[in-house]
């Protein structure tokens, strides 16, 4: 066997089709794009056009907000959680935080902190320092004999004006 004698297996590639090549291509003349006007051209971008009366998307008026600076959280639900523990992945004997969830694979990146969430089951005692966790998550925990370490978010102080 050489590299010349190298072949892709029978009915795997099929050969483009070649548009505008004459009328025994099947696809001569207009190149199946019927016959004149603007989409018949290249380079069209009709979308959302309407004759140049104004479009409806541009007519509805806009509502609602979207904050630049939310808080992107990490989500880690119990049961990835014990997914990590019974593969080895993490000690449950020692306390567990967002640096031994990243470093364990259960989360890619930190964010603005990591939220438990109350999916699956957890069955090992576990101790956990996260910025946030559901109700549920923190029952699921507590059920299992662990503990959810939540650390005090100080308010940020008002200015007072004048």
């Amino acid at each position: 066997m050489r590299l010349n004698e190298l072949n892709d297996n029978p009915g795997s590639s099929r050969t483009a089709k070649r548009f505008g090549r004459g009328p025994g291509s099947g696809k001569g003349k207009t190149a199946g794009r019927g016959v004149k006007g603007q989409k018949s051209r290249s380079g069209v971008a009709i979308k959302g056009f309407e004759g140049g009366q104004m479009p409806l998307h541009m007519r509805l008026p806009k509502r609602g907000f979207n904050k630049p600076n939310r808080a992107k959280w990490a989500e880690v639900n119990v049961g990835r959680l014990q997914m990590a523990i019974d593969d080895k992945k993490i000690d449950a004997k020692k306390p567990i935080d967002a640096k031994v969830l990243v470093a364990s694979g259960v989360i890619r990146r930190e964010l603005d902190g990591v939220r438990l969430l109350a999916k699956g089951e957890l069955k090992t005692k576990v101790e956990i320092t996260v910025a946030g966790a559901s109700a549920a998550a923190i029952a699921a925990v507590e059920k299992a004999d662990g503990k959810v370490v939540l650390p005090k978010v100080e308010p940020k102080p008002v200015k007072e004006k004048g």
